[in-house]
């Protein structure tokens, strides 16, 4: 299954989603579902770097 953030170049950015017709609790849910998100892409770098890192080392005279 192909997603449509795989096939969209790098360059393009989300359009932002339209905060005024939700409600409050709404919201926070939104907050909480970000908050997710932006966890995952933290543990995605620190592994990266982490990779990065070892290959580095490998490599340092």
């Amino acid at each position: 299954m192909i997603l449509d953030d795989e096939t969209d170049p790098k360059t393009k950015k989300p359009k932002p989603r339209a905060l005024d017709r939700l409600s409050v609790e709404e919201l926070k849910e939104y907050v909480a579902a970000l908050q997710g998100e932006i966890a995952r892409v933290t543990e995605e770098i620190g592994k990266k770097e982490s990779h990065k890192n070892a290959v580095d080392a490998l490599f340092k005279k």
